[in-house]
């Protein structure tokens, strides 16, 4: 089975739109270190982290090495918060894994590095491809995130998303 490290971004995106069930059931095994489950899913409750971890959901503590790894990606590429930092290293310590944020410099930086990466719109086709989620409920979900000013979804791409997912009922 593939493996996903995910930083925070999809995952709260996920959460707000009651996707995160579907998520946890793709062929995947998904990963997030520890202080980002601890420190970054501020408006997550208990009784969610919970259900996340009982749909499959990995935490994962990073071993020293790849903390001091994460420490130096955070030198090199100081636009990058600690979180992300984990987040790439997690991921590299995985090759062949699939990296999931919303961060525009730590796709970057995944990419440099031959990590594939994806955000939540891979998700979105990735839950009806495994027909998790039905073209409606994804479609209306693309359209609550149009309208929230905290998503930093390229707004162009978004739209064509809930065009083509308009198409698709």
């Amino acid at each position: 089975m593939r493996i996903v490290v995910s930083d925070s971004s999809c995952l709260i995106d996920l959460r707000k739109l009651s996707l995160l069930d579907a998520f946890l059931k793709l062929p995947y095994e998904i990963l997030i270190p520890n202080t980002l489950f601890e420190e970054e899913l501020l408006k997550f409750t208990e009784a969610q982290k919970r259900g996340m971890l009982r749909g499959g959901l990995k935490v994962i503590d990073l071993p020293g090495d790849r903390v001091l790894r994460a420490q130096q990606v955070i030198r090199s590429a100081p636009q990058l918060s600690v979180h992300d930092g984990l987040a790439f290293a997690l991921a590299e310590a995985h090759p062949g894994c699939i990296l999931l944020t919303g961060d525009g410099y730590l796709r970057s930086l995944a990419a440099t590095h031959k990590i594939e990466v994806h955000g939540f719109l891979w998700v979105v086709d990735e839950l009806h491809k495994h027909r998790l989620s039905g073209a409606k409920i994804l479609c209306a979900a693309l359209r609550t995130l149009s309208g929230d000013p905290a998503v930093r979804l390229p707004r162009r791409d978004l739209a064509a998303y809930i065009k083509r997912y308009e198409n698709l009922r």
